[in-house]
Parts: structure tokens; C-alpha cells; sequence
């Protein structure tokens, strides 16, 4: 390594969001030459690439715990983490060290001349060059924007998933469902499964499916998830069923994801035990998808979600826990995001709002928010500078029975569960 190189992951993490004029800039050209040049081909013998709108991160973990419990050594690539960038990489379970990811930028660095990438291209070529030296069974790569023109796109999968199609992004990837899926189907691929987690996908999809020859794979039309009661469910298409626990990541949605991973593992030539399906439903983990405390007898939720479906699927979870109390909302939003319609998806469930400011190039001020938010349930909603302060003032006002939801986007998360974790 020259001495001009950074030598700390923090270091290498300031240095390679400065390598590219842009943050964004889709396309596949520079970081498919710089992987050529890496010498790096299909990351693991099984290969499976999550897309869609929302629930890819709570998807990827199902099926990265169902393969583990499998015996399989798998590697998942997601994104954006939420404490530490070390989360987006995970090899066995274990999150990778900053040894791994310095020698893996340094390995970029070393193939890639004059090529510029942006931030989320040196993650995931970090990515891919460690886990093509970990020996693993299954990799599973998250998309991180869009699919056709996203860095992860550059692998070609073995069974494609497509979780959820909705508004977000639209600056990027399209103003409605149909152009929005135009850009997720890119994710598929010739003769290969895709896994289709809703019931009716925009049709932009299907025709890439069937355009491709890919078999499409749909959820509540090839594959189902049946409700028995309140501590089971079942899994079922054609020719197989089981009975599984009620997953430990809370809301109605994950079923749905679980479902998905079933079907995309079920969808690879490699045998997979029944046990193996138990047991991953039951210990599948991931912060920050109505994560919940306890705080003097108030209930804390916390959630990464930031777009009217996402907050559809927490109206709906809210509606199926339901509480004695009041609910009370603290929600913090990038610029660029439907704050409105987030507002109008939860209304009938928020009894009260608080509103947070955020920091950074895509951040707004409660203030601001708050602006925007005039004509909704929310326009009388308290402001605060930070996360901490608004959760801190929710609590305050809260009594035993009440609860208390933090979302709005992984920043808000983020300080949200760094504040639940340090506080006592």
C-alpha cells in the first residue's frame, strides 16, 4: 500500500465518497471493467440478488438465516447500514472486520486506473472480491437503487427476487409503478427463476419475465402464506407445505418476506431441509424494522421506513398490535422523499407527531418539515432540532401503555436506536 493511501476504514470511507464527481451515476460500464480487471466472476456457486422497493433487507435476512441454518456458508451484501458500514458485509454471520475492507479497497485500488466509482460501487466490488475468497456456498446481494443500472447488477444470479414495486427514488427510477419496474426488472435474468413477492406486480415486470424466458414465480398465485393463528403460519405451492412459527420481525409484511426467501431458496438446485426453514423464520434478526423497547411501561418502535408504502405496511402493523394508550409518532425525513404521503398512510394510527430535524447534503429541518407538512395530520406537530430531543419529549409526555414510533429514514433510525442503546 503507498503511502498516499488512507490507512483507517474511516480513512478509506471519506476517501472513496470523494473518488466520483457524483454520488450517483447509474450504470454498469466502469464498475463491470474495474470487476473484469479484479479477475472477479459469480461470488459463490448459488447466487441470489434481492430487488424491489421495500422489505429487501428483512428478505435478505430470512434467507440468509434459513441457509444458514441449511449448514451453507453465505455472505450478504445489503445497504445502507445503520451504525457501522462494517454491517454491509457479513460473511458467516459475523459483520466484516476493518482489516477485510481496507484490503478490499486496496485490492480496488489496485485494479482500477483512472476509473472513477461512486461510493456504492467500491462497497459492493469490496463485497463481491471478499466473498470470492471466503468459500461460500450462497451469496445474496441487495440492490441498492432501481436494479438494471445498479453496481450489484453486474452478477448474474441464479434466482432473482423482486420484493415490492412503489414511488420511490422517482428522480432516478420513474414517476409510476410501470416505469419503476421497467428499472427493477433489469434484475432479471434468461431461463432463471424471479421471485415476485406481490400479488399483482406492474405488468413491466411480467413482460421482462416473459420476454426473458425467466419463470416467474409469483407470490398468492404460485406460492402462499397462510395464517393458522397467532403463534403460526404456513408456506405452501403445489407440491409442498409446512407449518412455521410466527417470524421475530414484527408487522403483516413479513410473512410476505419470508415467503419470498422461502420461494428463492426453494427455487435453487440445492436441497434444502425442512428444519432448516423452522428454524431461519424463527431467528431471522435485522435492526431497525419495528425494532422494540421498553421504556417505564411505553412501548418504542423503531423503523427504517421512509415512503408512503413502507408506511402503509407500519399503519398496518400498528393496526394489528393494538394498543391501550395513545400513539405518538417521531418521524425525521430526507428532502427527497413523499413526507406527505407518508403522513396521510399513518394519520388514522398517530394519535400525536413530533417532528425531527436531520444533518447532511439530502437533510431537512423540522422547520422545514413541518412547512411541507401544512393540510395534514401532522401540521400541528411539535419540532425539535434532533431525533434524540423529539424521542426524548415523546417519552416525556408518554404514560404507561402508550406507544411510540420512530421512523422516517435509516439516519432516523440510526439515532433513534444509538440513543435507546446508550441511554440507560
Amino acid at each position: 500500500m503507498t503511502s498516499t493511501r488512507p490507512h483507517s476504514l474511516a480513512e478509506w470511507l471519506s476517501y472513496i465518497e470523494q473518488q466520483h464527481p457524483a454520488t450517483i451515476d447509474m450504470g454498469l460500464e466502469r464498475v463491470r471493467a474495474v470487476a473484469t480487471a479484479m479477475g472477479l466472476g459469480q461470488p459463490a456457486p448459488h447466487t441470489i440478488v434481492v430487488g424491489g422497493t421495500n422489505g429487501k433487507g428483512s428478505t435478505v435476512a430470512f434467507i440468509e438465516a434459513i441457509a444458514r441454518a441449511a449448514g451453507w456458508k453465505v455472505g450478504a451484501y445489503t445497504s445502507p447500514h445503520l451504525l457501522r458500514y462494517n454491517e454491509r458485509v457479513r460473511i458467516d454471520g459475523e459483520d466484516a472486520s476493518d482489516a477485510a475492507l481496507i484490503a478490499a479497497f486496496n485490492a480496488i485500488e489496485d485494479a482500477r486506473g483512472s476509473t472513477t466509482l461512486t461510493y456504492f460501487e467500491y462497497g459492493t466490488l469490496a463485497a463481491l472480491h471478499l466473498f470470492a475468497q471466503a468459500g461460500l456456498d450462497l451469496a445474496v446481494l441487495e440492490v441498492g437503487l432501481g436494479g438494471r443500472l445498479d453496481a450489484v447488477n453486474i452478477v448474474d444470479a441464479d434466482v432473482a427476487v423482486i420484493t415490492t414495486v412503489d414511488i420511490d427514488h422517482a428522480d432516478w427510477l420513474g414517476e409510476d409503478r410501470e416505469a419503476i419496474g421497467v428499472e427493477k426488472a433489469g434484475i432479471i435474468r434468461g431461463w432463471k427463476p424471479v421471485i415476485l413477492g406481490e400479488t399483482d406486480p406492474p405488468s413491466s415486470v411480467l413482460a421482462r419475465a416473459y420476454l426473458l424466458g425467466a419463470n416467474a414465480i409469483r407470490g398468492g398465485s404460485d406460492f402462499f402464506a397462510d395464517t393458522i393463528d397467532g403463534q403460526h403460519w404456513s408456506w405452501r405451492d403445489v407440491g409442498f407445505r409446512i407449518e412455521l412459527p410466527m417470524p421475530a420481525l414484527r408487522g403483516p409484511i413479513q410473512l410476505r418476506n419470508a415467503a419470498s426467501a422461502i420461494a428463492a431458496l426453494r427455487a435453487l438446485d440445492k436441497p434444502l431441509p425442512r428444519a432448516a426453514i423452522v428454524e431461519g423464520v424463527a431467528q431471522a434478526r435485522i435492526r431497525g424494522r419495528l425494532q422494540a423497547f421498553e421504556r417505564d411501561g411505553v412501548e418504542v418502535l423503531v423503523d427504517v421506513g421512509h415512503n408512503p408504502q413502507a408506511a402503509r405496511e407500519l399503519a398496518a402493523a400498528l393496526k394489528a398490535a393494538t394498543t391501550t394508550g395513545r400513539t405518538v409518532a417521531v418521524f425525521a425525513a430526507l428532502q427527497d422523499k413523499d413526507a406527505v404521503g407518508v403522513v396521510e398512510a399513518l394519520a388514522e394510527r398517530v394519535d400525536g407527531w413530533h417532528l425531527a430535524g436531520l444533518e447532511g447534503a439530502r437533510a431537512q429541518s423540522a422547520t422545514v418539515l413541518l412547512a411541507r407538512l401544512a393540510g395534514t395530520a401532522a401540521a400541528a406537530a411539535a419540532t425539535h432540532d434532533d431525533v434524540d430531543t423529539a424521542l426524548q419529549q415523546a417519552l416525556s409526555a408518554a404514560q404507561a401503555g402508550d406507544r411510540v414510533l420512530v421512523f422516517g429514514s435509516f439516519h432516523t433510525a440510526a439515532q433513534a436506536l444509538l440513543w435507546l442503546e446508550n441511554a440507560r
